[in-house]
C-alpha cells in the first residue's frame, strides 16, 4: 500500500505556482470518524456513519429553508491533500491517468464534493450521511443537490449545441 505522500511508479509531480487569487472563506468545519487518510472511505455511502457539519457565524442564518431538501451537495477543502500530481496511478500498477480524469483528493485545488443525506438540523449543526473526508475538514459551501432541480424554462434553440 502506498504511503500518504509517496510517489507511485509512473506518477508525476510538478512544482505548484504561487497562489495569487481565490480568497476562499471556510464557513464551517466537518466532523467525521476518520482521522487518517488511509482509513477514510474513497467515496461516501448513503448508509455511512452520521457525521456533523458545524456552520460558523455569521453563516448560520443561511441555513434557513435547508430542511426542505433531503440531499445536499457539500463542498469542502481537502486541507491535508498534496497538490502537485498531474499524472496519478490509483491502482499502483504503472498505468497513469491525468488528475482531471480522476476523483482523487490530490488536485491543484483540492476541493472535495459529496452528495449527502440530511438527517437533521439543530441550530448551526447539520447531521448528514454520505461524507468521505477527514475529521476537521474545512467546509466551503452547502447546496441543495442539483439533481433535484429541473430547468426553470423550456428548452430553447441552441441549448443542445456545444460551443467550440
Amino acid at each position: 500500500m502506498v504511503r500518504e505522500d509517496e510517489l507511485r511508479q509512473a506518477e508525476r509531480a510538478v512544482a505548484s505556482p504561487a497562489a495569487a487569487d481565490a480568497g476562499l472563506v471556510f464557513i464551517g468545519r466537518i466532523q467525521t470518524p476518520w482521522t487518517a487518510r488511509m482509513a477514510c472511505p474513497r467515496q461516501g455511502r448513503p448508509d455511512g456513519p452520521v457525521c456533523r457539519i458545524e456552520l460558523f457565524e455569521p453563516w448560520v442564518p443561511a441555513l434557513a429553508g435547508i430542511t426542505g431538501y433531503a440531499r445536499l451537495e457539500v463542498l469542502y477543502w481537502l486541507h491535508r491533500s498534496r497538490r502537485d500530481l498531474v499524472l496519478q496511478s490509483p491502482r499502483d500498477d504503472g498505468v497513469t491517468q491525468g488528475t482531471f480524469a480522476l476523483r482523487s483528493p490530490v488536485r491543484p485545488n483540492p476541493i472535495g464534493t459529496s452528495i449527502v443525506t440530511l438527517v437533521d438540523v439543530a441550530g448551526p449543526i447539520l447531521r448528514v450521511r454520505g461524507l468521505d473526508c477527514l475529521d476537521g475538514t474545512p467546509l466551503l459551501d452547502l447546496k441543495p443537490d442539483r439533481c433535484l432541480f429541473t430547468p426553470l424554462a423550456p428548452p430553447t434553440p441552441g441549448d443542445a449545441e456545444v460551443e467550440p
